[in-house]
């Protein structure tokens, strides 16, 4: 299938959806993956998650890279060797990539009514303006914001409900607000939503 949406989200920033639906062996075919890459698709027991993992890199190709381009530090973070940043995500039948000059995180999340059970592990403030209609949207976007900012910090040791406060917003405005703040880190970066056939995507960056 080709690429399902592309966002020029600016200049500096692109993000790129693909809709999973082809095998996992026309997955495989036209890509040159590195050592590394066969060595973790060999590592995977579940065959969707290998299926994410092949469509990631024809994102790659989508957006003018290979697999070789791509590089991970050792906190499991991806970069790219020409120093542009890069977020990653895939859930179930999606996937999506973004690409900036500037700090970016994004997630896709399916909408599953399962997230209303586990929502006092990550929401806290956010309840005060959440709405009583399309309360799982409502929630897949906190969870997608809070997930895309937690890809941006460096350090890592975030707590989704403390940490990573949620500015309030409404379905319909497909934009918020989202902080980090940890110890000494203090920032605000711009969140943007929208939906996509039953998923939530969302991305985070200055």
């Amino acid at each position: 299938m080709p690429l399902f949406k592309k966002i020029q989200h600016d200049s500096h920033t692109q993000i790129l959806v693909w809709s999973i639906v082809e095998s996992k062996s026309d997955l495989l075919l036209g890509l040159n993956l590195t050592k590394r890459s066969l060595n973790r698709i060999n590592g995977m027991r579940s065959e969707l998650h290998q299926k994410g993992f092949l469509s990631v890199r024809h994102l790659l190709r989508e957006a003018g890279y290979t697999d070789h381009d791509l590089f991970y530090t050792d906190d499991g973070k991806p970069h790219l060797k020409d120093g542009k940043h890069i977020s990653i995500t895939h859930s179930f039948t999606f996937s999506a990539i973004a690409i900036s000059d500037y700090e970016i995180g994004i997630d896709i999340e399916k909408n599953r009514k399962k997230i209303i059970k586990i929502a006092p592990k990550f929401v806290a403030d956010e309840y005060d303006f959440m709405a009583e209609e399309n309360v799982i949207e409502f929630l897949t976007v906190v969870w997608g914001a809070k997930e895309s900012l937690f890809k941006i910090h460096p350090d890592g040791g975030l707590l989704f409900k403390h940490h990573l406060p949620i500015e309030p917003f409404k379905l319909s405005d497909k934009k918020t607000r989202g902080w980090i703040k940890k110890d000494n880190f203090y920032e605000v970066y711009q969140i943007f939503f929208e939906q996509l056939d039953g998923f939530t995507l969302v991305y985070a960056t200055n």
